[in-house]
């Protein structure tokens, strides 16, 4: 089995484009129980780079893929909302969908290069986490995952046979 962490980056000052002080505070308690990881990924954003750094792991690539999804997207999928209602505009197979899917061929292609056992980290941003989990499990029932992530928080997902077999919601008590 192999395991991916997709989270969302840490606090920053509103407008800003990097951590505050809380924020690398946050992600470093948050990097303290989480790991250890043979990849790591984040957006080409510095919020979600200094988030990486600053929980303790070295970024081994950046996409920009996982900036943000635009204005196409944002209106059928405006964050924040429940994983359940992304899910939801997945499965409308929209602008929002085929964004998803895109997530899920680069977060597959990770998996492809991951060792038996081996684990990766994906640093990107509210909305993107969302969609990007909900297209690897198309069957999931995703109520019980409650509201949009928080920073630092995310989804853990469960490669095993060739797909991503099962996650779980990750959340950070502040």
């Amino acid at each position: 089995m192999k395991i991916l962490e997709i989270r969302r980056h840490s606090i920053r000052t509103p407008g800003g484009e990097h951590l505050n002080q809380k924020g690398v505070a946050l992600a470093r308690k948050v990097g303290q129980s989480i790991g250890p990881f043979d990849f790591v990924a984040t957006s080409t954003l510095l919020r979600a780079f200094e988030t990486a750094i600053a929980m303790g792991f070295a970024v081994s690539e950046q996409n920009d893929l996982m900036n943000t999804y635009g204005p196409v997207v944002e209106r059928e999928a405006p964050w924040p909302m429940p994983f359940f209602h992304y899910s939801e505009i997945v499965r409308q197979d929209g602008e929002a969908a085929r964004y998803a899917y895109q997530l899920m061929d680069y977060y597959i292609g990770i998996m492809d290069h991951l060792e038996e056992g081996g684990s990766a980290l994906v640093v990107n941003h509210g909305g993107v986490v969302e969609l990007g989990t909900v297209a690897c499990l198309p069957e999931m029932d995703f109520s019980p995952w409650g509201e949009s992530v928080d920073y630092c928080e995310g989804a853990r997902l469960f490669w095993d046979d060739g797909r991503f077999a099962r996650g779980e919601v990750l959340r950070v008590r502040k």
